[in-house]
């Protein structure tokens, strides 16, 4: 049958049971569900012109499938979050390596033995490795708050060597912060892995759609009780009432198409924008992208590589190891990272957590509760950062309780 695209303005309100804003996997997941297994008629809006969120992939003018909106793997320990998207997909398995470009020399991250090898030569590695076994285990993440615990001064330079030289620029560049302002709590988590394991993820289940993210969610959108219109802002389709005229008044209804709408509203855009910012906006950062496409088998050693020390760009990513494709050309991608300051030309990407950022969110969150059909799902909506498996999950759990 294919996806059911539909202009907005002529969607009849009154035969729509309930409404999806956004198509990425929370919005699809739940589309897909209140469809399927709540047997209701659900209408999609997508403010993009395309659906699939910021997994939304295409064939570039190489012939090369990039993803639009930064590289997403897919990786995960949750069977039933697997079992769910495998469904609409068929799966290549791909092992994804990350890795640091150390002035011109590559080492695997997280750091592990063979970086340590790399960046120590093998006889101080080798006695190093021997100690973080003895202290820690084999086969073990251990942060570097963990290693500057020991009294061991050698291990201190591991952690040492790993903030400087992984962590510190590229947090720097990633969150716009200055050494000073990187939060204590996210140095601790830096790992440092014991093993020779050059894999980025260490998931049971890891892959990528083997024909790419956006036909996965044409088949998870095709359903004979689910129409999507694109090109429609949530703001455009809500007209909001509140209990009083106070600012911090919660929403009293949410009216579409000039009356109330009852049935479940599954919104998973920014919160702040669905009230037009009236507390002020929430930061994020948000990426740039540069893509070159090279006459080249390829230009890198590995999937990604992230430039810890060097550069303005945080990371290069060449698409064909992740889809496996075999051409005589190549793509890759650079990634800027920058302050969120237009929503009309810029994409929020990474929450900026904090406890006044949540306090923040958490007024605008408090405008809603009110409502127990409005259901705020995802990154943005949530104001958290999630991976794909996480938001499958959630998604699967708001509807079972929804439907049963």
């Amino acid at each position: 049958m294919g996806v059911q695209y539909c202009d907005f303005k002529d969607v009849d309100i009154d035969e729509v049971d309930a409404l999806v804003v956004g198509s990425g996997f929370a919005g699809g997941v739940m589309a897909r569900e209140l469809a399927e297994r709540g047997g209701k008629r659900v209408l999609v809006v997508e403010k993009r012109p395309h659906i699939g969120g910021n997994m939304y992939d295409e064939a570039d003018e190489a012939g090369i499938l990039v993803h639009r909106y930064g590289p997403h793997i897919f990786h995960t320990n949750d069977e039933r979050a697997f079992d769910y998207v495998r469904r609409f997909t068929e799966w290549r398995d791909y092992q994804h390596e990350v890795l640091a470009d150390w002035y011109g020399t590559y080492l695997p991250v997280p750091f592990n033995k063979n970086s340590m090898e790399i960046a120590f030569g093998e006889e101080k590695a080798a006695r190093l490795t021997e100690k973080l076994v003895d202290t820690f285990g084999d086969e073990r993440k251990v942060t570097i708050t963990e290693l500057r615990a020991q009294d061991d001064p050698e291990l201190s330079e591991i952690a040492d060597f790993v903030y400087k030289n992984v962590f510190l620029y590229y947090t720097q560049k990633q969150w716009g912060l200055t050494p000073e302002e990187v939060d204590p709590s996210v140095t601790a988590r830096v790992p440092v892995f014991v093993s020779r394991d050059n894999r980025y993820f260490q998931d049971a289940f890891q892959g990528m759609p083997l024909h790419g993210y956006t036909p996965l969610f044409e088949r998870m959108l095709d359903h004979e009780n689910i129409q999507v219109c694109l090109g429609v802002e949530a703001e455009s389709v809500f007209d909001l009432e509140f209990e009083s005229d106070d600012e911090d008044a919660p929403l009293s209804a949410i009216n579409v198409k000039d009356r109330p709408f009852t049935g479940p509203i599954v919104y998973t855009g920014p919160l702040d924008e669905l009230f037009l910012s009236r507390f002020g906006r929430l930061p994020y950062r948000s990426l740039d992208f540069v893509y070159e496409t090279h006459d080249a088998d390829h230009v890198l050693p590995c999937g990604t590589v992230n430039f810890t020390v060097t550069e303005d760009y945080t990371r290069i990513t060449e698409f064909k190891y992740l889809t496996g494709q075999e051409t005589d050309k190549t793509t890759i991608m650079k990634e800027y990272s920058h302050s969120y300051d237009d929503p009309k030309t810029q994409t929020p990407y990474y929450a900026i957590i904090n406890d006044e950022n949540a306090a923040h969110y958490e007024r605008y969150r408090a405008l809603t509760k009110s409502l127990p059909n409005f259901h705020p799902l995802g990154r943005l909506a949530e104001y958290r950062y999630y991976n794909m498996d996480v938001i499958i999950g959630r998604a699967l759990a708001l509807a079972d309780e929804l439907v049963g």
